[in-house]
C-alpha cells in the first residue's frame, strides 16, 4: 500500500468518524431538557408559615401541600418552557424516619418522591441536606436533569449545588418572601445559577391559620365516594366554564393534568362547600375531584 492509499484510508476513517459525531449531536439536539424540583419541606413550612400565618410552628397552621406541589409544577412549566418534569423531590424530617399521615399523603401524589431524614428531640431535621445533595449529584452525574429548582435556604445546601453544577446541571434557587430580612443564606445565593422569590400572593391560597375546628367537620360524617367527588368536580367545571367561556380553555388545557394554583384552590373550596366535607389531606379524593373537573372540560373542547 502506497502513501496515497494510506491517505485515502485515513480520509475515509475521518469521514466515518465525522458522520458518527454528526448523528450523535443530532440525537442530543432532539433530546428534551429535563428539570426536577427539590423542596426542603422544613424551609417551606417555616418560611410560608411565617409569611402567611405569622408563625413557624407547624401546629398553628395548615399547609395544603398538594396545592403547593401543583402550583410549583405549574410555575416550573412556565419557567422551563422547553423542558419536561422528571419529578418533585420532597424532603422532610420524621422521628425514626417513620412517615406521618401527612407525609404519606404527599408521597402518594403523582410525580412526587418523598425522602425522609430524622427528626431529633428538638424537632430539628437531621440528614435532609445530605439527602438533597445525594439526589442532586446523582441526577446531574447521570444527565437525568439539565435544570434543578431548589427550594431551601440552608447554607449547608451549597455543597449540593456545587456537586450538581460540577456535572453540568444548572441550579435555580427558589425562595419565599421574608417579612423582614432574608431567610436564605448569602453563600447559597452566590452559588446558584439564578434565583427568584415567591411572594405572599403565591402562598396565601395554601396556608391558613388553624381555628378551634375545621371549616367542615368530618367526624361522624359519611366519607363521599370517589364517584360522588368526581361528579362534584364536573359540576364545578360546568360553573367555571359558564363564568369564563370556552376561550379560557385555550390557556388551561395545555397544563393537563395540573391546574394553576388559584384555579385548583377555587375548585377545592367550591367542592367542599357542595359536599359539606373537608378534602384536605385526602389525596385520593382530591385526585377524583380534579379528574371530574378535567373530564367535563375536555368533553366540551
Amino acid at each position: 500500500m502506497n502513501v496515497n492509499d494510506d491517505l485515502t484510508a485515513i480520509r475515509a476513517e475521518l469521514d466515518r468518524t465525522n458522520e458518527l459525531l454528526t448523528r450523535m449531536l443530532a440525537e442530543v439536539a432532539k433530546t428534551p431538557s429535563t428539570h426536577a424540583i427539590f423542596v426542603d419541606a422544613g424551609y417551606l413550612y417555616a418560611a410560608a408559615g411565617r409569611l402567611v400565618a405569622g408563625t413557624e410552628d407547624r401546629r398553628s397552621f395548615d399547609l395544603d401541600a398538594e396545592g403547593i406541589v401543583d402550583a410549583l409544577i405549574d410555575r416550573a412549566r412556565t419557567i422551563f418552557a422547553d423542558s419536561r418534569l422528571l419529578r418533585v423531590y420532597w424532603y422532610d424530617g420524621a422521628r425514626r424516619r417513620i412517615h406521618t399521615n401527612e407525609q404519606q399523603s404527599i408521597a402518594e401524589l403523582p410525580d412526587v418522591k418523598v425522602r425522609l431524614g430524622n427528626l431529633n428531640a428538638n424537632n430539628q431535621q437531621k440528614g435532609v441536606d445530605s439527602l438533597i445533595r445525594t439526589d442532586l449529584e446523582s441526577l446531574a452525574r447521570h444527565r437525568a436533569i439539565s435544570d434543578a429548582a431548589l427550594i431551601g435556604g440552608d447554607e449547608d445546601l451549597v455543597s449540593a449545588v456545587e456537586a450538581a453544577q460540577g456535572y453540568g446541571a444548572r441550579v435555580h434557587l427558589w425562595g419565599i418572601e421574608a417579612p423582614e430580612g432574608r431567610n436564605q443564606a448569602e453563600a447559597l445565593l452566590w452559588e446558584v445559577d439564578s434565583q427568584r422569590t415567591f411572594d405572599l400572593a403565591f402562598f396565601k391560597p395554601y396556608v391558613s391559620r388553624r381555628s378551634a375546628g375545621p371549616t367542615f367537620e368530618n367526624a361522624g360524617t359519611t366519607r363521599p365516594s370517589r364517584e360522588d367527588v368526581r361528579f362534584v368536580g364536573a359540576q364545578v367545571a360546568a360553573k367555571w366554564l359558564a363564568a369564563r367561556g370556552r376561550e379560557s380553555l385555550v390557556d388551561l388545557l395545555p397544563g393537563h393534568p395540573y391546574l394553576p394554583g388559584p384555579v385548583d384552590q377555587d375548585l377545592l373550596v367550591e367542592a367542599e362547600g357542595l359536599l359539606q366535607y373537608s378534602l384536605r389531606g385526602q389525596s385520593d379524593l382530591r385526585r377524583a375531584l380534579r379528574d371530574g373537573f378535567w373530564s367535563h372540560l375536555q368533553a366540551q373542547y
